[in-house]
């Protein structure tokens, strides 16, 4: 954390292409990417001063000569991730496998800034909070965590009605939006936690079955539940500190899908039980256009909302990122700009 400073002398962005738009941010949402941006990632070089953030929501105030779609005074939802649009992948409508894919914090300056530049592509508008939309923290809370959730659950594993899922850490933002869209979906959930409190948080969001992790061995009480069966379907972000669990939870024919490692990048499988037992192991990461729109579509409607654990001010972010770190949220961890309004 002590690479962290607010800086008030940086220069605003302006607009480098005829397809750009500059929004004015009102608040912008942390993640787990940002701390594993400040600790250093492989392959990732950012020359301080580097701003972090991937996720915001503000109003446009700047755009484009080739911009349509969006409007100077929309107040707009950021996609963080940004391709080429040109790539083999891009014209086939899967933007987030993009060869030249980049993420806000990450590749490119991010959000924890007064304005942030983004392609048009990459924003779209909904209700400002003044409209009777909703907060300005909930909707930067949204995007990163809702559309990794979603292309996870609907489009990789494909949750359907009477299937039964196990989710890892209900405390992040990407498992309890997957919660949020699996029971929207007609599924059975079981989640986990180390808290209680957490556990008990859950279940009012909607799981139907919540397990302590540090308490209960996890496998073993859902075979008992489901007869031996196992569950259709595990979300699986925590990586190596559950893989071999989810695989013991993952039933005949299952799908185990993961958009993340936060204990570590390097897991065991036997390739024996994965042939046996039929099952199907997916990666994911972020989404395309049309799961941008999908849940665009379910926020604007009020079906999807992130839930938010705390507020600060933009000058206050390194005590935002330490309760980032101490695990202790529930829900998203949310930084305000002096641009923005009620939050």
């Amino acid at each position: 954390m002590e690479r962290l400073e607010f800086r008030a002398d940086l220069p605003d962005p302006v607009l480098t292409a005829a397809t750009d738009v500059r929004v004015r941010v009102h608040a912008a949402a942390l993640n787990h990417l940002d701390l594993f941006v400040v600790a250093g990632m492989p392959g990732v070089t950012i020359i301080p001063p580097w701003v972090l953030g991937a996720d915001a929501a503000g109003v446009i105030d700047q755009v484009g000569s080739a911009v349509h779609g969006v409007s100077v005074g929309d107040f707009v939802l950021v996609n963080p991730g940004v391709s080429d649009r040109v790539c083999e992948y891009c014209r086939r409508g899967e933007q987030s496998l993009c060869v030249h894919f980049q993420l806000l914090g990450e590749h490119r300056p991010g959000t924890f800034a007064d304005y942030v530049v983004v392609p048009a592509a990459n924003v779209r508008a909904v209700p400002a909070p003044a409209a009777g939309g909703a907060t300005a923290a909930e909707a930067a809370a949204f995007t990163l965590v809702t559309l990794t959730a979603w292309r996870m659950v609907v489009t990789r594993a494909m949750v359907g009605p009477g299937d039964t899922v196990l989710i890892w850490g209900i405390g992040g933002g990407v498992a309890q939006a997957a919660l949020q869209i699996a029971k929207s979906r007609g599924a059975r959930v079981w989640v986990t936690s180390s808290s209680d409190e957490k556990l008990a948080r859950a279940a009012a969001l909607g799981a139907d079955e919540v397990l302590n992790h540090r308490v209960v061995d996890v496998a073993r009480v859902i075979r008992a539940q489901t007869a031996k069966r196992g569950v259709d379907v595990v979300v699986d972000c925590v990586g190596q500190a559950t893989w071999a669990r989810s695989l013991l939870a993952l039933g005949r024919a299952g799908r185990l899908v993961t958009c993340g490692a936060t204990t570590g990048p390097l897991v065991e499988t036997d390739v024996r039980r994965m042939f046996w037992n039929q099952w199907t192991l997916m990666g994911s990461t972020m989404g395309n256009d049309a799961e941008f729109e999908a849940i665009v579509a379910e926020f604007r409607a009020g079906r999807l909302r992130t839930p938010v654990d705390h507020v600060y001010p933009l000058a206050e972010g390194r005590a935002a990122f330490e309760r980032l770190a101490s695990t202790a949220h529930f829900g998203k961890i949310v930084l305000t700009m002096q641009s923005g309004q009620e939050a």
